[in-house]
């Protein structure tokens, strides 16, 4: 089926093809996704969002699942097996930001019940829609991912820039950019899980 997407999908990658078309944009309530997506965020930067992308797989072997508990606990062995390791963007600062990432993020379930409470309350857990013509409209950050950014900081996450969060946010469906004339562009045709009203907005 030829289908119009947004132009920033290279339709010579399968991969990348697939993740415009059903991950990009859609809201995610699944915690390990949003730890997951929030470290490779982060490892993009300075880099190209298809090259990490590519390694996504392997990041998932090597970085245990994304499972935060045992991140949290890597130990210096660990990480020189990572920063030897081709299969991952091997920077020492990235790295060690997703051992401190996950040991924020422990902190963060304890006291809000993890990103996701803690993420959509900003939005009253309702995606923001958007209809860019082109890419080139689309802003690199916005006030409210600014103010994400400086939350994030302040409870010890690294790798948590204005531009990372604004582009952490379309990638797990708080903001829907994709252009007007995508076939994503008002109701993605995957976002089966519907964010609702957060919690923890109810007790603000």
């Amino acid at each position: 089926m030829n289908r119009t997407r947004c132009a920033w999908a290279n339709p010579a990658n399968p991969r990348y093809l697939a993740y415009h078309d059903h991950e990009w944009g859609v809201p995610c309530r699944d915690e390990i996704r949003l730890f997951e997506m929030l470290n490779l965020e982060g490892a993009q930067a300075g880099l190209s969002w298809e090259t990490i992308l590519n390694k996504r797989d392997h990041y998932r072997i090597v970085f245990d699942g994304w499972n935060p508990e045992k991140i949290a606990r890597f130990d210096a062995a660990k990480v020189a097996a990572l920063l030897a390791d081709p299969g991952i963007v091997r920077n020492r600062l990235k790295v060690a930001a997703a051992i401190s990432n996950a040991q924020a993020y422990l902190r963060l379930r304890d006291e809000t019940g993890g990103l996701d409470p803690f993420l959509w309350a900003y939005v009253d857990g309702m995606p923001i829609r958007t209809a860019w013509r082109t890419a080139s409209d689309m802003p690199a950050r916005t006030a409210l991912s600014e103010r994400i950014s400086k939350d994030l900081s302040k409870r010890g996450f690294k790798f948590v820039g204005s531009t990372i969060v604004y582009a952490y946010m379309q990638a797990i469906g708080m903001v829907n950019d994709h252009s007007a004339d995508c076939f994503c562009a008002h109701e993605h045709p995957d976002a089966r899980v519907r964010a609702k009203k957060s919690p923890l907005r109810e007790r603000a």
